[in-house]
């Protein structure tokens, strides 16, 4: 599998694309639109067609560049059931598989941040693209855009910390330049997970008392038309 993690130093955002090299196809997720020339140079440089564009779930902190890779080269857009954006060509549920070329991935349901919030597991390759769920020492807020501290509790505890614990994990953002750890890691040095029920979880998550994210009033409405800034 051909495989990049890519950084967006203005949200601290990761975009991964996956690539098959026997088909030549390939997939990016949590795309940002800024970036959006780099990826299909990238693609470019590495013989690979993009077949799918997804996201994890609707983005609060940039602007997704789902509408502007599908306008430019007819890739498939996916979000998950949840989201309140027509504009994508299909969406997933909990236990969909998605696929390009020889690359699987099992979709997770794991809402708590967001209410449409999801993970993607490679199951053969031993990787997790935890979007906003599970970060590296850390885990998604859940004060805005319908989120749920219990939700999110659940989705950790019991889908992702159910995966194997070398399962690397790859997160949505990092803030300290870190890139990677692993579902055994995390278990053991996650100060969020050091917790021992639903309700000290959420009230460590009440607790936390964050500013907004700067760009969430253009960003959510535009992330709703896959990319497109409101009129």
């Amino acid at each position: 599998m051909i495989f990049r993690q890519l950084f967006d130093h203005e949200s601290s955002t990761y975009t991964y694309l996956l690539g098959d090299a026997n088909s030549g196809e390939a997939l990016l997720i949590d795309p940002v639109i800024a970036n959006t020339d780099s990826y299909l140079s990238l693609l470019q440089q590495l013989n690979l067609t993009l077949k799918l564009c997804v996201d994890t779930h609707t983005h609060a902190d940039h602007i997704t560049a789902l509408g502007a890779l599908r306008e430019r080269t007819g890739c498939i857009t996916m979000m998950g059931e949840q989201a309140m954006a027509d504009c994508v060509s299909q969406s997933f549920a909990h236990l969909d598989q998605i696929e390009v070329g020889s690359i699987k991935l099992q979709v997770l349901y794991t809402p708590g941040h967001t209410d449409d919030s999801y993970s993607f597991y490679v199951p053969k390759q031993g990787m997790l693209f935890s979007g906003d769920t599970l970060l590296i020492r850390g885990t998604g807020r859940t004060d805005f855009q319908n989120g749920d501290a219990l939700a999110q509790y659940h989705s950790l505890c019991q889908v992702l910390l159910k995966l194997p614990e070398d399962t690397e994990v790859y997160p949505g953002h990092d803030y300290k330049g870190w890139s990677k750890s692993s579902i055994g890691e995390e278990k053991q040095h996650n100060p969020r997970l050091q917790v021992s029920s639903g309700e000290e979880y959420a009230a460590m998550m009440a607790a936390l008392k964050l500013p907004n994210p700067k760009l969430m009033d253009i960003a959510v409405p535009a992330n709703q038309a896959c990319g497109e800034p409101a009129a």
